[in-house]
Order: structure tokens, then sequence, then C-alpha cells
């Protein structure tokens, strides 16, 4: 049984249903003061509220799916998978598995699409990161064989996991509906986790001594895209997308490096890297690191080049809507910048559901082949 199956979350809430009962049951019986009774309490506390955490924790996850497997949650998911696929494959993308859209003809990746699972290798940061990539049906189709097509990372938030991207955000199926209505162009996903050093929370930076999570963004993972698929090599080819951590990452990065990306959406995103017990110290007492990952410092130094942002929040719900302001506020033309800022809505997955499908459109009017 896996750990986001239905029989798993039912067996533990039927487990704390009846380990509740037992406790009101049994209490009378375990009111005395010799070490069996206060043992038997102990225990019987202790085993309810375990099942009732773990219930709460796996419909948690079920939710958000912050783990996709047991091997995940503790740890031991560390194999990259086995390549099937070589005609698809480049130098630093290996395509390991394919699967299809939920849609009618979907087995036919001209008619579905196709979502890739893949493995990157960063050259410079010397990251190796799995991921998905969404490839439309019209990359596919005879007619489009020579056309090249736009190009978006999508990041989720820590610590979630790439899967969330499709199963929790429905990225894919959206650009596939968007698409097929005619409100966005035909569009190539390529959807990570921001976590490509786990467990720690690297914050898309640069960090010394440690993991170069800003290169392996920025430069390895643009040229392995633009190496592996029809995507062509100019900023206004290729956005970045990411919510919560995702979204600082995708905003940072349009920011510092507006020669490859011609547009960055955060949804819900921060504007400056946190420091605790998940990041580390990120910046090693190198202050000008620190203000290059402060996004709204680093907007009011940067040099106008047409760059395209998208950022939103809510006016109730959410803890970011005044450096949202700030930040749009802050950004000087021709860059331009759009908002999403709805009446309600907190940091999670509803509010995002109810963000992406504009904010895809949003973007298909930003970049292009």
């Amino acid at each position: 049984m896996g750990l986001t199956s239905n029989t798993v979350l039912v067996l533990a809430i039927v487990a704390g249903v009846l380990l509740f009962a037992a406790t009101v049951w049994l209490w009378p019986r375990l009111a005395g003061r010799t070490w069996r009774a206060v043992t038997g309490r102990v225990g019987l506390l202790l085993a309810t509220q375990l099942a009732l955490f773990s219930a709460v924790g796996l419909a948690a996850n079920k939710s958000f799916l912050f783990y996709g497997s047991w091997a995940d949650l503790f740890g031991q998911q560390t194999g990259m998978g086995k390549v099937v696929d070589h005609s698809m494959s480049s130098r630093d993308v290996k395509v390991v598995d394919k699967q299809q859209l939920d849609v009618p003809g979907g087995d036919r990746p001209a008619v579905g699409g196709q979502i890739l699972k893949v493995a990157i290798s960063g050259q410079k940061s010397k990251i190796d990161s799995p991921g998905y990539v969404y490839l439309p049906p019209e990359y596919f189709q005879p007619q489009y064989e020579d056309k090249n097509f736009p190009a978006s990372i999508v990041l989720t938030g820590y610590p979630g996991t790439a899967e969330n991207l499709i199963k929790g955000l429905n990225y894919p199926m959206t650009a596939f509906k968007q698409a097929k209505a005619g409100k966005m162009k035909p569009m190539i996903l390529v959807m990570l986790r921001p976590t490509v050093a786990p467990p720690r929370d690297t914050e898309c930076v640069d960090i010394p001594g440690g993991p170069q999570t800003e290169t392996f963004f920025a430069q390895d993972l643009p040229q392995a895209i633009k190496d592996t698929f029809r995507v062509g090599d100019k900023a206004q080819n290729m956005g970045f997308i990411g919510n919560s951590t995702g979204g600082y990452c995708a905003l940072k990065m349009a920011v510092h490096y507006p020669q490859t990306f011609g547009a960055g959406a955060g949804l819900s995103a921060y504007y400056e890297a946190p420091s605790d017990a998940t990041t580390g110290d990120l910046f090693h007492g190198d202050n000008k690191l620190k203000k290059r990952a402060d996004i709204l410092h680093s907007l009011k130094n940067k040099q106008p080049s047409g760059t395209s942002f998208l950022v939103t929040s809510s006016e109730q719900g959410e803890g970011n809507l005044g450096d949202t302001k700030k930040f749009i506020q802050s950004v000087k033309g021709p860059d331009r910048v759009s908002s999403i800022i709805l009446d309600s809505g907190g940091h999670n997955f509803n509010t995002w559901r109810r963000e992406i499908p504009p904010m895809l459109e949003w973007m298909s009017g930003r970049i292009q082949a």
C-alpha cells in the first residue's frame, strides 16, 4: 500500500477512532495508581495520539504530495531511474519514463501530448535533479516537426515534489485545455522542485562551498532544455514559473538573468531568502550575496531590459501582499509587471489552482517560439 493511497489513509483514520473508543472504554479500569494502570493509560494515550497524528499527516501529504512514497519519506529514494528512451535524450537530459494525459486518444502523443520523466545533469553546477517535461500534442504533429516551441521552467514550493505540479496543481492538463480552447499557445513545461540538494532548502542560491543551485537553474537547466528540445535560444523563448519558494526563485531568476528568461511568474512568492533550520547558512557572511538574494533590492538596481513579471497575492490570507505591492511599484519600464490579487486565498494548492490558468495565458502572451 502506497504512502498516498486511500487505503492507508482510511486505515489510519479507523485506527485512530478505534483507539479513541478503547481509551474511553478502558479508562475506568485503568484508574488505579499501580504501575500497570499508569502504564496502560500512558500506552493508550500515546497510541491514540500517534494514530491521530498519522491520519492528519497522511491526509496533508495526500493533498499536498510532500512525499510520493514510503522510500521518499524515509530518505531512501536516491536512484535516478533506468533510461528507457534514447531518441529524446541528450547529454544532459535522460528520459527514464513516459506517461500520457487522461484525455480521449491520449495514448497517442500527437493527440494528448506526453509527459516525460527525466534526469537532468548540470554541467557547470555538477547538480543532478529529477523532473518532468510536458510536451504538447503539437510537438508530435507533422506540420510542426520543424517548428520551435516556447518553454517555461516550473518549480514547486519547498519541500514539495515535482509530482505536485502534475497531480496536485494540474499544470500539464491545464496547459492542454488552455491551448485546445485557444487561450494560449502550445508550450513546453519543464517541472521540478527547487530542492536539488535534499533535504536542504537552498533557495536557488549559489552557496559558498555548497550546492550551486542558482547556476543550475539559471545556466545548466536552460541550456539542457535548448539542447534537447525544439526551443529557441533567446530570452523571448523561455519563461520561469513557480509557487511559494518556487515563485521566489522564478522572480529572482527573471530579475538577474533577463538575457535568459523573458518572463517570470511568482505565485504567492516571497522576496527575500529566509534563514532557518532548513536553509542553514546560505551566505557565509557574504553581504553582497545576501543582497543579491533580496529581490526588491535587486530589482531597484536592475537595468531595465523588457522583462515581464507576474506576481500574485490575496487581500486576505496571504502574508506577501505588502511586499508584492512594493515589487509592483519598483518595476521600471521597459520592464512590465502584471498581478493577480484575489479577494481571499491562503498559501495553498486551492489558491494556486485559481491562478494557474490566467497565469499560463499571460505567460503565453509574453514568450514565443
